[in-house]
């Protein structure tokens, strides 16, 4: 796995970015120079990449404590197989920083030079003499606006190591006993890895969300009793609760089984026996299909949403977004429609790892559009246990691959023979192919943008897995 260090002066900002690229506050930061005086390491995925992340202290002498900081961040730097150097785009580029970033050159690694907190047109007039240094590579963004940082995370991507396709048993059975001549019917998606009948089983739905959003209300309203505590002490809930009700989804009557879980904290903040609950609510995910991710739609949204988001998109379960307290929001403007488009943007800005899942709004105390997303959880589930026509899923993996050809691979044609889907909740499907490694994250992504326009896809990831034919075994180890 290789290592990619951030390397900088104080106070540029390297511990924000590092909590940003993990997704998770773990690095503590704050406007006090000198914060960070060890090294934090995690190991992060950058889409189907890994890499161990390191935030170093800064690079500053001006005391024997901070020389000392500054002697083991260069001594993993020395380490290290890709260099981030920041440098804070408030300043102007000054001798300091240019020595520094200099040296680290010097060490023959793939370095970027990363002008950060660049907010404002003044801030990137600025940045643009932090060019004087002669970085191959220089990205100006802004960690607290999350801006910038997807171009940073393509090229540390570029510089890792393909990702060592795990062998799954199902899917190489699956790809084994697949008829190509099915390709013409619908019959080639018959065969799935879970035999489970999706279509009788209740339907799973977690509430999840930080403290006091309102998930125990929401819960309430859900099953139309006070299920579940409600107070405006934030931890109230600690344990999981359970509540089954009976819905009409148009054809028949499912079962929805809610779970309410334990508000979630900042990582500081959790304390005793909310420890357990948190190991909990990440139990209770592994086991559900759909989450519902309340939001405070008057307090908005901070980064400790962006990591509970994080948490269904890891499980990879089907997402709805609620705002809540919307009779709240509606009392401070006039104009609905154009508040809720405004927080959809933003929401859409700050959980692009979400972009499929749905957004509503509502009132769980007077329980408004409550009825709404009984709805959509039937649609949404709907959407995650659905088995695509295998005829018609090949036809648009062939149109979109020949409206926009996947880039070849050292001049060789990269290309996918057919796709097979062998798994739902979430769809899975397999794209069996001659170079399977060669398949960049922006094409899948691509492919999975087509894959939407084409099916009733809303509130469900798409997992898409790049095969190789399973009858050659040169062209899986190409």
């Amino acid at each position: 796995m290789k290592k990619v260090i951030l390397l900088g002066r104080p106070n540029v900002g390297k511990s924000s970015l590092f909590n940003r690229l993990a997704r998770a506050r773990i690095a503590i930061t704050s406007e006090v120079a000198g914060t960070t005086r060890d090294v934090n390491k995690t190991e992060i995925n950058i889409d189907d990449r890994e890499c161990l992340l390191i935030d170093s202290g800064g690079l500053d002498e001006s005391s024997k404590l901070f020389a000392a900081v500054q002697k083991r961040s260069l001594a993993e730097a020395n380490e290290a197989d890709i260099i981030i150097f920041m440098v804070d785009g408030k300043l102007y580029a000054d001798e300091i920083d240019k020595k520094l970033f200099y040296a680290i050159n010097r060490l023959g690694k793939p370095t970027a030079l990363v002008v950060n907190k660049v907010d404002g047109k003044r801030d990137e007039e600025r940045a643009k003499d932090f060019i004087s240094f002669g970085a191959k590579k220089l990205f100006e963004i802004s960690v607290s606006h999350n801006s910038g940082t997807d171009e940073l995370c393509e090229w540390i991507y570029s510089h890792l190591e393909p990702a060592k396709p795990s062998i799954d048993e199902s899917i190489e059975d699956f790809l084994a006993d697949f008829d190509e001549s099915l390709l013409e019917s619908d019959e080639g998606n018959s065969r799935f890895k879970s035999n489970i009948d999706y279509e009788n089983k209740a339907i799973k739905v977690g509430i999840i969300g930080r403290v006091n959003v309102g998930k125990s209300s929401l819960l309430n309203a859900l099953v139309g009793q006070n299920r579940s505590v409600v107070s405006d002490i934030a931890g109230t809930t600690i344990d999981p609760v359970n509540e089954k009700i009976s819905v009409n989804d148009g054809s028949k009557e499912r079962e929805i089984e809610f779970v309410d879980t334990a508000g979630i904290r900042r990582r500081g903040k959790i304390e005793g026996i909310e420890k357990y609950a948190l190991n909990r609510t990440q139990k209770m995910l592994e086991k559900a299909d759909i989450a519902v991710l309340v939001l405070d739609s008057v307090e908005g949204i901070n980064e400790l949403d962006e990591r509970i988001a994080g948490l269904a998109s890891e499980f990879e379960l089907g997402v709805i977004i609620v705002l809540n307290k919307w009779d709240l929001k509606a009392q401070e403007y006039q104009d609905f429609d154009k508040e809720f488009d405004r927080m959809s943007r933003e929401i859409r800005d700050r959980f692009k790892f979400l972009a499929y899942a749905p957004i509503i709004s509502l009132s769980a105390t007077s329980k408004k559009r409550v009825e709404k997303l009984k709805e959509l959880i039937c649609a949404v589930y709907k959407n995650y246990t659905i088995k695509l026509p295998t005829s018609r899923l090949n036809e648009v993996i062939a149109a979109a691959t020949k409206a926009h050809p996947i880039p070849r691979e050292h001049g060789r044609a990269v290309r996918i023979y057919y796709a097979a889907q062998f798994d739902t909740a979430a769809p899975k499907i397999a794209l069996v192919m001659n170079k399977p490694k060669c398949l960049h994250f922006s094409y899948l992504r691509y492919l999975q943008n087509q894959l939407r326009a084409s099916f009733e896809l809303g509130g469900t990831p798409v997992v898409l897995v790049p095969r190789g034919r399973g009858k050659s075994k040169e062209e899986n180890n190409e």
